[in-house]
């Protein structure tokens, strides 16, 4: 158990990569590949560097509402994103199970609920887990055996545990989802305690262990059952379905041929040269 599980935020990646790289790469039938290429290159960067005894890819299932929206329909409202990205969206876990890593997707289920259920199950096992997310939220799974590879800029990532959560949010890991329920979170549309920004939030949680208590004691007396919801909201799922993950080895030579296949051959070039490394 001493190599790490690696679980990545498919969805995040893919966001990241399609804006980063030029809408000029293109695939077989002139079809938009930006996204797959340079979600295919940071994930190869993450194997490479960190040696994983496995590879868990979450992702958002598209269209199909969460238990999040059900509770709160305004939670990620307005988001609107280019059909290009939609449809390689759809290819990138054909790529991820090629390269032999596997994939979590289930309606009803956002990628950050897989992450919190492979970090539990590897827990269960004894191991460690490394988290890659460019979502803050994912601070909530930092733990002595937890590490968030957080992206800072082109090709690095920071490396986010207990203590790095404490020195950016005053907080601890585990109240994070209290801490955004207080602040509110803009891109995921949660308004938070009115008039309570970040350091608010950290010094109600520094004065009450979680946001229930607070609640309890009298704090936002017409709010509370808001902030509940959107707490419930903020913290994710351990409980969501997963794949084995069981130790794997990579098929670099099979992701050759589908980057291939897609007309990728500088992306099919990278994972032969790997290939014939692992000989």
């Amino acid at each position: 158990m001493s190599r790490p599980l690696l679980v990545v935020d498919g969805d995040s990646f893919a966001h990241r990569a399609y804006h980063g790289l030029p809408k000029t790469i293109r695939r077989a039938g002139n079809r938009g590949g930006g996204a797959i290429v340079g979600f295919a290159n940071f994930l190869l960067r993450l194997w490479d560097s960190e040696q994983p005894r496995a590879v868990l890819v979450g992702w958002d299932t598209l269209g199909a509402p969460t238990y999040r929206q059900k509770l709160f329909p305004g939670y990620q409202g307005g988001r609107q994103f280019d059909e290009e990205l939609i449809d390689q969206l759809e290819m990138l876990p054909l790529f991820v199970a090629a390269c032999g890593f596997a994939n979590a997707k289930t309606a009803g289920y956002e990628a950050d609920d897989f992450l919190a259920a492979a970090v539990a199950e590897e827990a269960r096992r004894g191991g460690k887990s490394l988290v890659a997310s460019g979502d803050r939220d994912a601070f909530q799974l930092a733990s002595p055996t937890t590490t968030i590879l957080h992206p800072v800029r082109a090709g690095e990532v920071a490396r986010i545990g207990p203590a790095e959560v404490r020195e950016r949010y005053g907080v601890e890991p585990a109240q994070v989802p209290d801490f955004i329920a207080l602040r509110g979170d803009p891109s995921d549309k949660l308004p938070g305690a009115r008039g309570v920004g970040a350091k608010g939030a950290a010094a109600l949680l520094r004065r009450f262990a979680t946001l229930e208590e607070a609640l309890e004691t009298g704090q936002f007396p017409l709010q509370a059952a808001e902030l509940r919801v959107y707490r419930q909201i903020a913290a994710m799922d351990p409980g969501a379905p997963l794949p084995s993950l069981a130790d794997q080895r990579p098929s670099w030579d099979r992701a050759a041929r589908l980057a291939r296949d897609w007309a990728l051959g500088r992306l099919g070039d990278r994972l032969d040269e790997l290939a014939r490394i692992a000989v």
